[in-house]
């Protein structure tokens, strides 16, 4: 049987919510275990040592949160970005720069992003992107939100497979795995997703 477009759009809207609710029911302990635990997979990525400019995110919604790796790029003297709305262009991010002077105010969605929205890197100037996600499966296919800023602000990345350009690389609880995800024809792949137990993909 065939599904059509308005049951696989339900099918994931059911996904979303179900995976959502699963990573908000983990404990605070939980959380910081998690994160830790992210934190040291990332770090030995060979990825992650060569990267210089780094873009991250702030977690929200029972998101896997970066506070360690990101006081670990600090550290270790990493230029760190975050994704802000873009003012402009509809549905896309450009990334700002973050230390832990930068004041952070709600944006329209509820999420924390730098006050002061000066320009920063350019998407395709990136050096690694560290990507929040509802789902995914272990070809590291994801499942955004549903609003595709991501997918709109590196889809340039799919007409320059094999070329130098940021790696997308999915944070993730591993909760989140899922046995396979569909595609849309604008998905933009990851070249991995690290979760607290597991790395899936070769970034």
């Amino acid at each position: 049987m065939t599904l059509s477009t308005d049951s696989k759009s339900d099918d994931r809207r059911q996904l979303r919510m179900r995976i959502r609710r699963e990573r908000r029911a983990l404990s605070d302990l939980q959380q910081r275990t998690a994160s830790r635990k992210l934190c040291a997979n990332v770090r030995s990525m060979r990825a992650f040592c060569r990267a210089k400019r780094i873009a991250v995110y702030l977690a929200s919604d029972g998101e896997i949160d970066l506070q360690p790796l990101i006081e670990l790029c600090w550290k270790l003297g990493k230029s760190v970005y975050l994704p802000v709305l873009h003012p402009v262009r509809h549905n896309r991010l450009w990334f700002t720069p973050y230390t832990a002077q930068t004041k952070l105010s709600h944006n329209r969605y509820r999420i924390l992003e730098p006050q002061l929205k000066r320009p920063g890197a350019p998407a395709y100037a990136l050096d690694m992107v560290l990507m929040p996600l509802v789902a995914f499966d272990s070809e590291c296919n994801r499942m955004g939100m549903g609003g595709g800023y991501y997918d709109r602000t590196f889809a340039f990345t799919l007409a320059r497979q094999g070329l130098k350009g940021p790696k997308l690389v999915g944070m993730a609880h591993d909760l989140q795995r899922v046995e396979k995800l569909s595609l849309a024809d604008w998905d933009v792949p990851l070249k991995a997703v690290v979760t607290d137990q597991e790395r899936y993909g070769t970034a």
